[in-house]
């Protein structure tokens, strides 16, 4: 358990580890408060080596926190293309307006300061106190709570509040004053690269490999240990692919809610036949020509999941007062028009490319 462990025994062995294995990543080359936040907001629910691209070209188009608060809306959503949960860049928007307008552009060097920005909570305050100024606070993520959970044996349920409330203290009294970042981010390497979420960690080049209790007692499977999540609401939807011409059927979705302010194919509630989805795109004011019914398709947000059916649906021309639509080329779309992840299993059929996708095999 947490308070019958020493952690202070963890300390030297991981800052050797991590002086010796800490991978190369864009962010850690120069790590300004700015390039710091940066990667933490990007690195919440993706894998590092898909944010490392989406985090190179965001740094080269807004190398500024001045360039993030003055970005058009259309253009930071279209940055952030792919990598899904939009609310997370508006949200560093607002915080960036703010440093412009209270801070005069830097960061505070301030953990409580960190905290009262948009978007910003403990973790993500601790990193870039921590890493960007070597302010002494814990970055308490996902990570972190397995390889302590592990270490220590610990069988409280890291889904509680009062459970990282615990580990950041616990943290807090062992962190070295001087070495505050390196720790930190020690920390989360050891959880990203040894001790696995999924899979069995890789104990033989742990660390703390003779002095973990998950390791002595054979209980790495049941640590740590994580209530389960409310079960996320199903929706079934139909999705449409409106052709006509060189040009395709898109529509912005509303400035609230579920992907707010992003651009869609058009879409209803409910799996559709295809008699009902022509009549559906007759009553839009189209003329369809012929239908193709697409795969089934699923994306999964944090609290819905969508089961959608789609039809690619040629029509005989598309005018800009028919059905509420925008009318776009392809290259328009993906230049100009974010369209969320939600749909990429349909965008091919448009042959445009979302986020990464943009930038693989050698196409710019």
């Amino acid at each position: 358990m947490l308070e019958n462990y020493r952690l202070s025994d963890i300390v030297a062995p991981l800052l050797q580890w991590f002086e010796e294995n800490a991978r190369i990543l864009p962010w850690r080359e120069e790590p300004t408060p700015y390039r710091v936040w940066v990667s933490e907001i990007m690195l919440q629910q993706t894998r590092v080596e898909a944010v490392k691209p989406y985090f190179e070209r965001f740094i080269k188009a807004l190398p500024s926190i001045r360039d993030l608060a003055g970005c058009e809306e259309e253009r930071l959503m279209k940055l952030w293309e792919g990598l899904g949960y939009y609310n997370r860049v508006r949200n560093m928007q607002s915080a960036a307006r703010t440093v412009m307008e209270s801070y005069g552009g830097e960061f505070p060097a301030d953990y409580e300061k960190l905290l009262t920005l948009k978007g910003i909570g403990s973790y993500t305050a601790g990193a870039i106190a921590s890493i960007a100024y070597q302010i002494p606070v814990p970055a308490v993520d996902g990570n972190v709570l397995r390889v302590i959970s592990r270490v220590t044996a610990d069988d409280s349920d890291i889904m509680k509040q009062s459970v990282r409330t615990k580990v950041e203290h616990a943290l807090q009294a062992v962190m070295p004053k001087d070495q505050a970042g390196a720790f930190n981010q020690a920390l989360m390497e050891l959880g990203a690269t040894v001790c696995l979420p999924n899979g069995a960690p890789q104990c033989s080049v742990c660390p703390w490999n003779g002095i973990c209790e998950a390791k002595a007692h054979g209980k790495w499977q049941q640590l740590p240990v994580k209530s389960k999540a409310k079960p996320r609401r199903m929706e079934k939807k139909t999705v449409f692919v409106i052709q006509g011409g060189d040009k395709v059927a898109i529509r912005k979705r509303p400035s609230k809610g579920l992907l707010a302010g992003m651009y869609e194919f058009p879409n209803i509630d409910g799996h559709l036949s295809e008699e009902e989805a022509l009549l559906w795109v007759k009553e839009q004011g189209l003329l369809p020509i012929r239908i193709q019914e697409l795969e089934p398709a699923k994306h999964i947000f944090s609290h819905v999941e969508w089961h959608m059916t789609g039809y690619v649906i040629r029509v005989d021309e598309l005018a800009e007062d028919k059905g509420g639509f925008l009318f776009v080329e392809t290259a328009d779309s993906e230049e100009r028009y974010p369209i969320p992840a939600a749909f990429r299993a349909y965008t091919k059929y448009m042959e445009i490319r979302l986020g990464n996708e943009k930038f693989d095999h050698g196409r710019t």
